[in-house]
C-alpha cells in the first residue's frame, strides 16, 4: 500500500478524474475516486488523505455558474473539514472546474482577513465562446506544486468561464504582494500575451493562484492533459523528447512534498507552509 493517499473528488458532471488519478498514481500515490455524497454520508473521511484533488469537468452541468453548486456544497457542508485539512499541512489542487470550485467556495485565494467570503471569481471568457486550445504559461510565485518550474510551460485549456477577476483591487494587491500568482498566460518565450494567448481575458493574465500557505493550487489549464510527452500537439517535431510532458512536474511535486514533509513529521503534526510562522 502506498504511503501517499490522494482523494480525487467526483460528482455528476466530473470528467477529468481518471486522468488526474493516473497522474498521481504514476508517481506512486494511492488514489481513491470518491463521490462527494460518500463524504457527506461519512462513508469516507477527508482526514484519511494527504492530497485532495478536484478535477475538471462540468460539475452539476455548471448550472447557475461554473462550479457554483459544488462550491456551495463544500462551503456549507465541509467548510470546517476543508479548513482543518489545510491547517494540518495537507495539499489541495483544483484544475479548471476544480479551480472554479475552490474560488467560489472561498478556499482560494484564502486571504485570511476575508476568509469567510468569496474573494474572486472565474467568469465568462471575453471571447464569448468556449476556448479549447493550448497556451503558454509563465511560472512564478512560491508554491509547493510548482517547485523546479523555472521556464514557460505548455498546457491545454478547455473552458467557457475562465476569466479570473478578484473582488476588488485590494484583493488583487494582496494576491500579488503575497506571491500567490503561480501561473500567468504568456506568449512564446515568455513575452506578454495577446488573444488567444490569454484565452479568456483574465486580469493581469492570471492563469493560476495559490493560497497564502503555498499548498493549495488552483489553475485553469489542464496539467493532467500534458502529463505524457506524446500528448504535446506536435511532439514528433520537437528535438528534446522525454517520458513526461510539462504538467507532470506538478503532480510529482505534490507526491514528493507529502513524502518529505507530512510523512516525515507524522500524520498528526501540522506542517507550516510559506507565509506561516
Amino acid at each position: 500500500m502506498s504511503d501517499v493517499q490522494v482523494v480525487v473528488l467526483r460528482t455528476a458532471g466530473t470528467n477529468c478524474d481518471q486522468e488526474t488519478g493516473f497522474a498521481f498514481a504514476s508517481f506512486g500515490a494511492r488514489v481513491d475516486f470518491v463521490h462527494i455524497n460518500s463524504i457527506f454520508k461519512k462513508e469516507r473521511q477527508l482526514e484519511d488523505y494527504h492530497i485532495l484533488a478536484i478535477p475538471g469537468g462540468f460539475s452539476y452541468g455548471d448550472d447557475i455558474a461554473a462550479g457554483k453548486i459544488l462550491a456551495n456544497e463544500l462551503r456549507l457542508k465541509l467548510g470546517k473539514s476543508l479548513q482543518k485539512f489545510i491547517e494540518d499541512g495537507k495539499l489541495m489542487i483544483g484544475i479548471c472546474n476544480g479551480f472554479q470550485i475552490l474560488v467560489k467556495a472561498g478556499v482560494l485565494p484564502g486571504i485570511r482577513e476575508d476568509q469567510n467570503t468569496q474573494q474572486a471569481t472565474l467568469m465568462f471568457n471575453d471571447s464569448g465562446k468556449f476556448e479549447d486550445r493550448w497556451v503558454h504559461l509563465k511560472p512564478q510565485g512560491r508554491c509547493v506544486w510548482t517547485e523546479g518550474l523555472d521556464h514557460p510551460i505548455y498546457l491545454p485549456v478547455a473552458h467557457g468561464e475562465g476569466k479570473f477577476i478578484p473582488k476588488d483591487r485590494s484583493i488583487l494587491k494582496k494576491i500579488n504582494d503575497g506571491n500567490q500568482v503561480v501561473f500567468r498566460y504568456c506568449g512564446m518565450n515568455g513575452r506578454a500575451p495577446v488573444y488567444p494567448e490569454n484565452p479568456n481575458g483574465s486580469l493581469e493574465d492570471i492563469a493560476g493562484i495559490t493560497d497564502p500557505t503555498g499548498r493549495v493550487l488552483g489553475l485553469m489549464p489542464h496539467p493532467e492533459r500534458h502529463f505524457v510527452f506524446t500528448q504535446h500537439p506536435f511532439w514528433t517535431r520537437l528535438k528534446n523528447k522525454s517520458k513526461f510532458g510539462d504538467g507532470a512536474k506538478i503532480f510529482e511535486n505534490g507526491v514528493k512534498y507529502v513524502r518529505e514533509k507530512l510523512l516525515k513529521y507524522g500524520s498528526g503534526d501540522r506542517v507550516k507552509g510559506k507565509g506561516e510562522h
